[in-house]
């Protein structure tokens, strides 16, 4: 089977009527093209697969949307990119205003030789579980495990409005607990 763009292009016609094969083999060709795209707004190998995969699954629920008579190169190449700054953003968000619970465990292990460190640490740890189950959830799944709304709403149980609450109040109540900003 050849890989070239206008093969893609039947594929995905074949693929929105229903053939599983070309549905495959279209995102199978198509998995490097997206590689690229991500790996021009992001550095980090597992931060492009991330990027890929959330592509891959956004072709997945819309690809009954791509018209056709237009190309598809630009559709894939916008999905793509979409999801290459939703991860940066993503690591953004994490790498400059959170730390991980992960790091406070860390720096309460044995090793840690900073005793307010290690306070700071277990009070952290504390706080959380201390919070309510619901809310202890969202938190990890949302803030921790940094899943997309939809997954951490499906896993929790909870719908993503509920979810969103319940990591807001979770943030709020560590904040307020550790004395950070209201």
């Amino acid at each position: 089977m050849q890989d070239d763009v206008g093969t893609w292009e039947v594929w995905m016609v074949a693929a929105q009527a229903g053939d599983g094969t070309a549905y495959n083999a279209v995102l199978k060709a198509c998995a490097p093209y997206l590689r690229g795209v991500a790996r021009r707004r992001l550095r980090e190998p597992a931060s492009i697969e991330d990027a890929v995969q959330d592509a891959l699954l956004t072709i997945h629920a819309l690809r009954h949307t791509w018209d056709p008579a237009r190309p598809l190169r630009p559709w894939l190449a916008a999905i793509a990119d979409r999801r290459a700054i939703d991860v940066a953003r993503r690591e953004l968000r994490r790498n400059g205003r959170e730390v991980a619970v992960e790091a406070a465990d860390d720096l309460a292990d044995s090793r840690a030789t900073d005793s307010e460190e290690r306070a700071a640490a277990t009070q952290l740890r504390r706080a959380i579980a201390d919070l309510p189950a619901s809310q202890r959830t969202a938190l990890r799944l949302a803030k921790i495990e940094d899943l997309p709304l939809a997954e951490a709403a499906a896993r929790s149980g909870l719908s993503i409005g509920a979810l969103k609450v319940a990591t807001h109040r979770a943030m709020a109540t560590l904040r307020k607990r550790l004395g950070g900003e209201p």
